[in-house]
């Protein structure tokens, strides 16, 4: 606004001394058509030629002020990186034709290149005062107010938008959406009805069938569930996507309380993914099943069913009790020690949350334990035998069990025992790493992983956690060098990281950097990690005009709602959680001048790490005072010889002033007298 009052005055001022140009100004053919080349130029990116076809118009002293000659020349600046002279063409454009649509649209092209889109917007609705009909102003202010939440504004530009461009169908989308964001349900479903009738109706038509889904969407953000299911029924030939339809209307039925309908609907859904475990609690709501004994039933069926599935067999487990609970977990635990499941402790670790199924999972591992041991048996009787690796997981499930525990002396002898047992498992060495971080012995912790990374280097998740255990260990160097056996060649590791947004890595080494006490090193990853997470709100630029194209209605909305709360994302929390302690701690306690250069502080570090510093602090003072002795006493040395040579000089011109016979002087003299 300040840049407007500045321009309006300064072409009150010129049109008071007659020096600016109509703002009405028409180039003639020839200048016209060279204009047109520019644009085309622009559009197509060949931008030297541009910069060469504006040159020709502002070479001619009857136009070397034309406003959107220096704007188009100022944009096409900007597309090859000179910001500066672009910005100085394009203000220079404005003040000369303050009138033109083309400087204020180009001049909100710039401010968005430059993220500044609250500017921007200023620009464009300058530019619509000049041209209230201009359809490429209206999309590009349409674009930045859904990208700024400006719903209001968004809904009356779609609905200019509308009135343009009545046949367009990303009019009558925009259009629509504007409202359903609005939350005004009856008027989007108005509008998008009247846009359905019109699109043919082929036999299979994805776009149509995205259509027909994002419609029913808002009809039960409406809170008319029994429409919505009317709806879904009617079009469910045209509906391409048959699982959203059956999960779809499977709620509905659930909801509006036929639970029949429901049942037969979740049954044929498992029958297509028996793993699901939402299918399941589905149907156990279907079917009424409120019981463990009713319950139970259910997934019996599903295990003659399914024999196979996981799901029906694994589930069961969180509402059993008993015998019957004691008997199923035992089938379970051992198919899966016979089978080598490693993630099998972290699949059972919900059921730590109830104490009589903690208890019961320590006592069956026990048991089991021992009669391997003796008779080579999950039973006592020693029937059926058991082959090797069976005792194998039984250790590597109980060593985590007594981890969790924090039993972590019998953690490491079960684990000990492992790695004696087959010293070739890479789990094992993570185990044994995992257990003394737990411990609170993160340097014997990294060694662990680090031997583990070393029997498998093309292992990217144990590369990846060795070097969060070293970061952890503040190791920032040696885990960025562990990064780099994956990052791209040719490129820093810490470089490529931060390209790549890997955002645990940058959140560990925050961390690291806090707990070394170099704050500036901690506060610039995070600095980078909030950068990321503003490109990713950035990006959602470009899915504004994608998904209205390709009518992926849906997911658009779901993407708008995500980026609405993007920053309550557990990266974002986790670091913006260290930014703050930082900055508090340097409030409270700011660097001192002497430590500025390196960024330490000492307060926080580890009673072992500050012994190791004072030890260095002190024989460097000793090496400062040896330095110190050493260069007084050169300094004595150098005036001694000094008066040595004052006094020769002295003695040698005493001695020339006497001397007749040169024969009496020798070389040093005769050089003596020669300067006496």
């Amino acid at each position: 606004l300040i840049l407007l009052d500045s321009l309006l005055q300064e072409n009150r001022t010129q049109t008071e001394l007659g020096t600016i140009m109509p703002s009405n100004v028409t180039l003639p053919p020839k200048e016209n058509a060279l204009f047109k080349r520019i644009l085309k130029c622009y559009e197509q990116k060949q931008y030297k030629n541009g910069l060469k076809f504006a040159k020709q118009i502002l070479t001619n002293p009857k136009f070397s002020e034309h406003g959107e000659t220096q704007a188009m020349k100022g944009l096409i600046l900007n597309c090859l990186g000179r910001k500066e002279e672009a910005y100085d063409h394009v203000r220079r454009g404005l003040t000369n034709d303050l009138k033109s649509h083309v400087c204020w649209h180009v001049y909100g092209l710039l401010q968005r290149s430059d993220k500044k889109y609250a500017e921007a917007i200023k620009c464009y609705r300058n530019a619509l005062k000049w041209d209230k009909d201009n359809i490429q102003i209206l999309r590009d202010l349409s674009l930045l107010q859904i990208q700024m939440r400006d719903l209001e504004g968004y809904k009356e530009t779609r609905h200019q938008l509308f009135q343009l461009r009545p046949t367009q169908r990303a009019s009558w989308i925009g259009f629509a959406m504007s409202y359903h964001l609005m939350e005004d349900f009856e008027m989007a479903l108005k509008i998008l009805e009247e846009f359905r009738k019109t699109q043919k109706k082929p036999t299979y038509d994805y776009e149509y069938s995205e259509l027909l889904l994002y419609q029913n969407m808002v009809i039960r953000e409406s809170g008319d569930v029994d429409a919505a299911l009317s709806h879904l029924e009617l079009y469910e030939q045209a509906i391409c996507d048959k699982i959203t339809f059956k999960e779809t209307k499977g709620r509905y039925l659930l909801q509006l309380g036929r639970l029949k309908e429901a049942e037969s609907l979740y049954v044929e859904l498992l029958k297509r993914n028996p793993e699901n475990h939402e299918y399941y609690k589905q149907l156990e709501v279907a079917r009424e099943a409120n019981t463990s004994e009713e319950k139970l039933a259910i997934y019996v069926e599903y295990q003659e069913k399914f024999p196979r599935a996981q799901a029906p067999k694994r589930l069961p487990l969180n509402f059993l009790t008993g015998a019957e609970l004691e008997t199923r977990l035992s089938t379970y635990i051992r198919a899966a020690l016979r089978k080598g499941v490693p993630p099998l402790f972290v699949d059972l670790r919900p059921l730590y949350l109830v104490p009589e199924k903690f208890q019961l999972i320590e006592t069956l591992l026990t048991s089991f334990l021992d009669n391997q041991l003796k008779v080579s048996s999950f039973e006592s009787s020693g029937s059926p035998q058991e082959s090797p690796t069976s005792l194998l997981w039984t250790y590597y499930f109980l060593s985590q069990h007594y981890d969790y525990k924090s039993d972590y002396q019998g953690a490491l002898d079960l684990v000990n025992t492992a790695i004696e047992h087959t010293p070739t498992l890479i789990e094992l060495f993570t185990l044994k790493g995992k257990i003394y971080k737990h411990a609170g012995d993160p340097e014997e912790a990294v060694k662990w992983l680090d031997e583990a990374q070393s029997m498998d280097t093309a292992d990217r998740y144990i590369n990846c956690k060795a070097a969060k255990y070293m970061l952890r260990a503040n190791k920032v160097a040696e885990a960025e060098a562990m990064c780099g056996k994956f990052t791209r060649e040719g490129v820093p590791a810490m470089d490529n990281l931060n390209e790549m947004q890997c955002m645990w890595f940058q959140s560990e080494c925050a961390l690291a950097y806090q707990r070394l006490g170099q704050f500036g090193e901690s506060l610039k990853k995070c600095s980078e990690i909030d950068r990321h997470f503003t490109e990713i709100i950035e990006d959602q630029f470009d899915f504004h005009t994608y998904c209205m194209r390709k009518m992926t209605l849906k997911a658009y909305v779901d993407l708008l709602r995500l980026e609405n709360q993007l920053r309550s994302h557990k990266f974002y929390e986790k670091t913006a959680a260290v930014a703050i302690k930082t900055y508090i701690r340097l409030h409270d306690k700011p660097l001192q001048e002497a430590d500025s250069n390196n960024d330490k502080n000492c307060d926080e570090l580890d009673p072992s790490e500050l012994k190791k510093r004072k030890k260095q602090s002190q024989e460097g003072q000793a090496q400062g005072r040896a330095g110190e002795s050493h260069g007084r006493a050169g300094q004595e040395e150098e005036r001694a010889s000094q008066q040595e040579q004052e006094e020769k000089r002295r003695g040698a011109g005493q001695s020339c002033q006497g001397r007749t016979d040169p024969r009496e002087v020798g070389t040093a003299g005769g050089a003596a007298g020669g300067s006496c």
